[in-house]
């Protein structure tokens, strides 16, 4: 229940007698005012960024965009089912590249994590730090814009778009399960020095045990989302059914481009059927 403020409200009559009725108020005046003021501030912000954003805006195309996209619409309808056949094999690529860059990402996600996090890494001052700049410069950076800089120094192909993926995985796979390392309850760490072992035996024996299911929750998370990026780094060269997509989009075969969404899509639900599944299971 928020708590609120009682102020002095209108004299009224109580058993035949003038008395000040308390009227309960959530906020104060002073700060309902700031509020409203801040409110207004937010919605001027807006106009302004509108107006700043909307400058250059040719507002014929606009207005015009319903025609423009019934148009493609009625283009890109029916499917040519018939080139289903000549997606299996991307498709197959696309798969493999998630499952490659998420895996590599986990080999190296891992040690960065136990590094970065507080209670396990051997210095706050020095490796904590290098740790969290690895993780802060892989989400940082786009998988997009990770694979377009792989394929100008390796080529196009499939490695660009597998490395690329693991280096944009790293940051994220590594920040979850540090904070997960963070979290653990300490009793057990403490119980298992207390035996005389080592560092070793204690991350074997408490510290790995209570963030397994966090880590394996984690690695399905990332790899149902690997498998959405990697559809589209074939658009800068980076190989897999993105590849079939750019190449129908720039010869303007539309009921191909509605193929692809229709197997992007179908293969996104099914990963994602596949990772609720498993994690139910595992976590």
């Amino acid at each position: 229940m928020t708590a609120g403020t009682a102020e002095r409200g209108p004299r009224e009559r109580v058993k035949g007698q003038a008395v000040n009725v308390a009227r309960w108020r959530r906020h104060t005046r002073l700060r309902e005012l700031l509020h409203w003021l801040g409110w207004l501030l937010l919605v001027l912000l807006f106009v302004v960024c509108w107006e700043i954003m909307t400058r250059n805006q040719i507002w014929a195309f606009v207005w015009d965009a319903p025609h423009q996209a019934g148009d493609l619409f009625s283009r890109m309808v029916p499917p040519r089912w018939s080139y289903l056949d000549q997606l299996w094999r991307p498709l197959w690529d696309t798969l493999n590249m998630a499952t490659l860059g998420t895996l590599i990402a986990l080999v190296i996600a891992v040690p960065v994590a136990f590094l970065a996090a507080r209670n396990t890494t051997p210095s706050t001052t020095l490796i904590r730090p290098l740790a969290l700049f690895v993780i802060v410069a892989s989400r940082s950076v786009n998988a997009l814009i990770w694979a377009l800089l792989l394929v100008t120094i390796l080529g196009p192909g499939l490695l660009a778009g597998v490395i690329a993926i693991a280096l944009r995985s790293i940051g994220f796979v590594g920040k979850l399960l540090y904070e997960a390392i963070e979290e653990i309850d300490r009793e057990p760490v403490e119980a298992i020095r207390a035996t005389g072992a080592g560092p070793a035996q204690v991350l074997d024996y408490a510290i790995v045990p209570q963030i397994l299911p966090a880590f394996a929750g984690i690695a399905l998370f990332r790899w149902d989302i690997n498998i959405r990026e990697s559809t589209v780094l074939g658009l800068v060269g980076a190989g897999g059914i993105g590849l079939q997509l750019k190449a129908s989009v720039d010869n303007l075969a539309w009921p191909q481009v509605t193929l692809i969404f229709l197997v992007i899509l179908a293969t996104v639900l099914i990963s994602e059927w596949i990772s609720a599944q498993v994690r139910q299971r595992l976590i």
